[in-house]
């Protein structure tokens, strides 16, 4: 018996199995965001690691998104809660999930007014370092945490929301009380050092409204003629129903591009209430969660503005290189914390895609 001549129509015959159950698996897994948005820019989501330990919600992650960011996980104060110790658990979890699953990982972030210990501005008597001091813990921290995740997270978010919201240029934190305007720079350098490959974001909220973006603006034309090492833009895009205009959003992306300068709307929400969310953050003790009803008129009203800022993404296309949601679902949100319920991402409470979501889509 000529066992070659077998051997070949079973062969071309296992082929065939293979190719028709990886077409059927293909066929079979619905599309996500992130297959929608293929040739436009990266989708990404705020996660926390209980996200990914929960399989509704990690399957949710790995279907819809390529990209997340640790919602908490690496800010100074989790990751770096004493001056000698680090707590890397949590960011590892997410970093490594990941890795594990292709997707891409944002680091956020670096340097920050808020949620920063408050270890870094004292010394052993309780009394505010001095500039040279302040600056060695800046860059011990930012050169620790950036080395231990570099060729694994691509971007970071370097200096977050250092701009005043008032008629002043920067805050004033103790950041910019101790060091002045250098701890900006510093903090970019190095993390520069750390990892010369990863791509620089210098992050802020309500970048849409004019007196601000201008300061921005100012601040990164600032930094870019000095060469510092500064690759992009991360407008935080905590959004409501009745804002920003199109017009706003576009001159936006117009100013901070013709720096030179990637473009990522990192936090992405749309509130069902109206109002300027960004910036407003959680203090104090939380009141009562008030729990209104998703109602039909703020669903289109928000399906209206989640059409229009995609629209407006897609047209910058070649200026925008990511799109982050921030938090997965409705499920929870860090809206809910100002003490109502909000409703203000593409999924639902029960990780279901809402009207908005198919809108974000259709194109």
């Amino acid at each position: 018996m000529n066992t070659h001549r077998l051997k070949i129509p079973l062969l071309l015959a296992c082929s065939s199995i293979l190719f028709i159950a990886a077409r059927l698996n293909r066929e079979d897994k619905p599309k996500g965001l992130k297959d929608y948005y293929k040739k436009y820019f990266a989708i990404g989501v705020a996660v926390r690691p209980s996200d990914l330990k929960n399989n509704q919600e990690s399957s949710l992650i790995l279907n819809e998104f390529n990209s997340i960011t640790p919602e908490n996980a690496m800010k100074m104060g989790p990751i770096h809660p004493s001056e000698s110790r680090y707590f890397w658990r949590d960011a590892d979890e997410i970093v490594d999930f990941g890795v594990k699953n292709k997707i891409k990982v944002r680091g956020h972030t670096l340097c920050w007014h808020a949620q920063t210990p408050s270890w870094i501005f004292t010394d052993s008597s309780g009394n505010q370092v001095k500039k040279d001091v302040l600056l060695r813990r800046l860059k011990s921290h930012i050169q620790t945490v950036v080395s231990r995740y570099k060729g694994k997270i691509y971007a970071w978010d370097v200096v977050n929301e250092a701009i005043a919201d008032d008629t002043t240029f920067l805050r004033k934190s103790k950041w910019f009380e101790i060091t002045g305007e250098d701890f900006i720079e510093k903090a970019f350098e190095y993390a520069h050092e750390a990892d010369p490959k990863a791509v620089l974001f210098y992050n802020d909220y309500n970048t849409e409204i004019a007196s601000k973006r201008d300061k921005i603006y100012r601040l990164l034309k600032k930094l870019r003629d000095k060469g510092v090492p500064v690759h992009g833009v991360g407008l935080q895009a905590h959004w409501s129903i009745n804002s920003p205009s199109r017009e706003e959003l576009e001159k936006s992306i117009e100013m901070f591009s013709s720096l030179g300068l990637q473009v990522q709307f990192t936090e992405l929400d749309i509130s069902v209430y109206s109002g300027r969310q960004g910036g407003q953050l959680i203090q104090g003790q939380r009141r009562q969660m008030e729990t209104p009803v998703f109602t039909a008129e703020m669903e289109q009203k928000q399906l209206e503005k989640y059409k229009m800022v995609f629209e407006v993404f897609r047209k910058y296309r070649k200026n925008v290189t990511g799109v982050t949601f921030w938090n997965l679902s409705d499920k929870y949100s860090w809206l809910d914390g100002r003490g109502r319920k909000n409703y203000p991402l593409l999924f639902d409470t029960n990780l279901k895609p809402k009207r908005a979501y198919w809108e974000v889509v259709k194109f």
